[in-house]
């Protein structure tokens, strides 16, 4: 805070020396509350304080307030301090108001006539003051009284340098907070001048100021393309003395080059040929600066220097249509690629990719590709290998196909977990884009599958069956090589999905070769059976029923597999009911009605890709490799996979559905139903209503909300929903399977609330899983009353899901509805158990299937701390225990899960990565669903 000679605040200074001197918290707080009586009791007094008084208390209060305590006073003498003429009390009546005043405080009306009282002044530091004000608050009733005021003091004559600047970034402020209240109609062509200005500080506010309404209206100010031209030909020619005041180490005006080309991103390329040519120069010129040695060895000129290079280089590709320009840029990004600096071989790669898809420079990325692969295997920055990755995928075509698939392939083994699933998916689309040879496809297919089965989702293993059903060329190679790869004593539960879909289809193709005859087929399969999941074996068992019209001759060992105690009596009712009807199906149908049920499924219909729709989603800017478009912009639109047919109501449905689709039995439904909460496909092609969103239908308001959901994982009460109209709040209780859940309404209105009704809804697998007793409450809530609730429920067994309070009731006429998820979970029926070492990685090895684990790698969303990890631990209900792990920073936990049927031990693994900020968490149990369910619970919680 500037001082003036002779008009030092004593009094505030000793103030200050007093706090300081403070020995205690209680000491400060008594000084402070004496002085703010003294205060108090001067502003209330009748002897009439001067401006040095005046600014002298407000100036204690601003310290006070600034020290953590409230003010409730002083603002009115604040505004006063406004129309001061001295300009250290204007300055501190200013500071008050920009800190302590809110944009919706009563006395906002005063302080904006003080401010256009000073607008209006003739003394440059006041108007200063005044726009500075503006700026920090920013608010909309600013906007409305201050809109045509700012504009006529930005392009005045009148107005000094230091004004203008000021004045810029003040409307600039404005225009982002309330947009729809700045019109800058009439003058938008005395701002777009401005670009002319002596001053630099000037042009570089302004550039800021015409690039923000450029974005909402282009056509008025497409001026600012010749003059943005005209300056920024200006700034590259001349020698760094010549712009002395704006050189940053040696490097003519950065900053108000990099908004200048930024500022022409926003348009096409200029018509006028003499505009077009000398952008062309300047571009030109800045790529040949480049080439040029450093004239500093300080970082500071390399970073300037590069980051006008950079964004002439993303104005090249914007434009796209110079060829000269975009190998230039091409040859200058791949110098980078191998430079030291990290930072810069990032930003290369990311921009390579975006050169890859124009048909000028496409050939120049591809001479880089040994570079490229190079950085892929040996980079130690994760993101720099990510980018690695992507300009691989964006310069791949069919010339260099197999070299790049194969390379990402071997980089896939050693990959990062976080890139793993994307890899996964752009080596799975390339392989089939660029596949001439279906066999190659096939295998590039199973090798990801055997590399990284953990990361194939179910779109990948469902493509590469659509394509074999729809190529007879390739469906006995694909057999084959399905049934080989089942004989690998280790094999990935994808793997088995797709040779069982394969060999129920086509083993007939192979049946001919002794080593592959009908009974070895069916005891491969088999053999993999009991290591599998629900939906897998399932869809085993329709692979089962298809061998027994393919083989008639294994007809008997298919049915004794079927009547088996551990199919017809199996606890999942799915495989149970599979078991019975295709037993009895064998067992009934004569041989034409058996091949007519179970024929050979037919072609699917054409459709895009699902694995290219699910990298769309995962990564919306991502583009399908090699596809090339003349005259890009530098948004590339995503192209689509059309060279094969893909399927349509199969591709929708859940797992257990998918599996018995192989009988050829579905019937189109008339009401499609959306796809249930564990559904392995979504729809990826329309999108679903977000959580918490409000919409009206006839009438009725429906809210769907379940984001506070995720708050009562490590807690047992608290507020479950609240908005404009009511506080839905929870307090639970649980002990061993049983739960008690107390749930409070509260009407937040002036008006009653009638028809008033709570239920609890179950779904899915929690009607078995949960027995639920609901306490029926009034239909009424008086304004601003509240309701209770009581609800009991008991666990039966495991559960993966959450029941749904639905709420309905009347407020004003308009019906609501409320869906939510309650906060019951698996986890709350947990109770901590104690085990020594050799006791936990006994238990820990015996829990080996894979049906048993669940394991989740992922991002820490917070920093990784010990105390909060443990605090976590416990109100999950797994206490962690001390020296489990060999490895200290890890964690582990025990747990017992209670239900009605049984106890279920369940033991927790957690491993933290301070330095890569990730997570690795495997929880195993002897029950599948309670192993899912305690991990999906805590990813999202790390």
């Amino acid at each position: 805070m500037p001082t003036v000679k002779g008009d030092s605040m004593r009094g505030l200074a000793v103030f200050i020396s007093d706090i300081r001197n403070c020995k205690s918290k209680e000491a400060e707080v008594k000084r402070i509350n004496k002085e703010l009586a003294n205060i108090r009791s001067k502003f209330k007094g009748d002897k009439t304080l001067d401006g040095y008084q005046k600014k002298k208390y407000v100036c204690k209060l601003l310290f006070i307030f600034l020290l953590g305590h409230d003010i409730d006073f002083g603002h009115m003498e604040a505004v006063n301090l406004l129309s001061s003429n001295k300009y250290t009390e204007k300055q501190i009546g200013y500071l008050f108001i920009s800190v302590l005043v809110g944009a919706n405080n009563e006395l906002m009306k005063l302080v904006i006539q003080a401010i256009k009282n000073d607008l209006h002044a003739r003394n440059p530091v006041h108007v200063c003051l005044a726009l500075q004000c503006v700026a920090n608050i920013g608010s909309r009733e600013m906007a409305e009284g201050l809109g045509n005021e700012i504009p006529k003091v930005l392009v005045s004559g009148d107005t000094i340098d230091a004004v203008k600047q000021s004045a810029a970034l003040t409307l600039l402020k404005l225009i982002r907070t309330s947009p729809d209240v700045i019109h800058m109609g009439e003058w938008a062509s005395r701002v777009v001048h401005l670009l002319n200005d002596q001053h630099m500080g000037v042009v570089t506010a302004a550039v800021s100021l015409i690039e923000c309404l450029v974005k909402k209206h282009p056509d008025e100010y497409k001026g600012c393309v010749q003059l943005a031209v005209s300056r920024l030909s200006r700034i590259v020619t001349s020698s760094y003395t010549d712009l002395q005041d704006y050189t940053y180490y040696f490097v003519p005006a950065p900053w108000l080059s990099v908004k200048l080309l930024r500022l022409l991103q926003n348009y096409p390329p200029p018509e006028d040929p003499s505009i077009r040519t000398r952008l062309t120069d300047c571009l030109e010129t800045i790529l040949n600066k480049a080439q040029e040695p450093p004239k500093s060895k300080k970082v500071q000129h390399s970073n300037a220097k590069n980051s006008v290079l950079f964004e002439a280089i993303y104005l090249i590709i914007h434009m796209d249509s110079d060829p000269n320009l975009l190998v230039r840029a091409c040859n200058q990004l791949g110098q980078f690629l191998q430079h030291r600096e990290t930072n810069l071989r990032y930003l290369a790669l990311e921009s390579m990719c975006l050169l890859a898809t124009s048909e000028f420079s496409h050939e120049a990325v591809k001479k880089h590709l040994e570079t490229v692969i190079l950085a892929l295997k040996t980079e130690r920055d994760v993101s720099v290998r990510q980018r690695a990755v992507d300009l691989l995928y964006a310069m791949c075509d069919r010339t260099n196909a197999e070299e790049i698939v194969g390379e990402m392939l071997a980089y896939l083994e050693t990959a990062d977990y976080s890139i793993r699933e994307e890899m996964v998916l752009k080596v799975a689309i390339l392989a089939e884009k660029y596949a001439v040879d279906y066999s190659w496809y096939v295998d590039i297919i199973l090798n990801l599958i055997r590399i990284a089965g953990d990361f194939v989702s179910e779109e990948v293993w469902y493509r590469v069956i659509q394509i074999v059903i729809n190529r007879d060329d390739v469906q006995g190679y694909a057999a084959k090589t399905v049934f080989e790869a089942l004989q690998a004593p280790a094999c990935h539960e994808n793997m088995v999905k797709v040779g069982g879909y394969i060999l129920g289809e086509f083993g007939n193709l192979i049946a001919g070769d002794p080593r592959s005859s009908p009974s070895v087929q069916l005891e491969l399969l088999h053999s993999k059976f009991h290591l599998c999941s629900a939906a897998t074996r399932g869809l085993l068992l329709s692979t089962y029923v298809k061998f027994a019209n393919l083989f008639p001759e294994i007809k008997a060992q298919i049915q004794e597999v079927f009547s088996g105690n551990n199919q017809s009596q199996n606890a999942d009712v799915e495989i149970q009911q599979r078991a019975i009807e295709y037993l009895r199906l064998t067992s009934v149908a004569s041989t034409d009605v058996l091949a007519t049920v179970l024929e050979e499924m037919p072609p699917f219909p054409e459709r895009e890709s699902s694995i290219l729709a699910k990298l769309k989603k995962k990564k919306p800017e991502a583009i399908e490799g090699g596809d090339i478009k003349p005259s890009q912009a530098s948004k590339m639109p995503a192209a689509q996979i059309s060279s094969l047919p893909l399927p349509t109501e199969t591709e929708s449905k859940p797992p257990e559905q998918q599996a018995a689709d192989l009988l050829g039995l579905s019937t189109p439904a008339t009401n499609p139903t959306p796809p249930s909460a564990n559904s392995v496909l979504i729809d990826v092609f329309e999108a679903t209503q977000a959580a918490g969103q409000t919409f009206k239908q006839n009438g009725i308001h429906t809210i769907s909300a379940d984001e506070g959901f995720n708050k009562f994982v490590f807690k047992n009460s608290g507020v479950l929903l609240e908005n404009d109209m009511m506080q839905i709040g929870v307090k639970s209780e649980y002990k061993r399977n049983y739960g008690r859940l107390m749930v409070f309404y509260g009407n937040k209105t002036t008006f009653q609330i009638i028809g008033f009704n709570a239920t609890v809804v179950t779904g899915g697998n929690l009607d078995t899983a949960l027995h639920v007793q609901v306490q029926p409450v009034e239909s009424v809530i008086e304004n601003n009353g509240q309701l209770q609730q009581l609800i009991n429920f008991e666990c039966l067994t495991e559960f993966n899901e959450a029941p749904v309070l639905q709420v309905q009731f009347i407020l004003s006429g308009n019906m609501h509805n409320f869906s939510i998820k309650l906060p019951v979970m698996l986890s709350k029926f947990s109770e901590s158990t104690v085990m020594d070492s050799a006791t936990f990685f006994q238990r820990w090895k015996q829990l080996n299937q894979n049906q048993q684990e669940c394991q989740k790698i992922f991002k820490a969303t917070q920093p990784i701390d010990k105390a909060a990890i443990t605090q976590k631990l416990i109100g999950f209900g797994v206490g962690a225990i001390d020296s489990i792990d060999p490895n200290p920073d890890n964690y582990v936990a025990a747990a017992i899960i209670h239900t009605r049927a049984q106890q279920i031990g369940c033991l927790l693994r957690l491993e933290p990565n301070i330095q890569a900020e990730m997570y690795r968490l495997t929880v195993r149990s002897t029950k599948e669903l309670a192993s899912k369910a305690f991990c999906e619970l805590l990813e999202s919680q790390f």
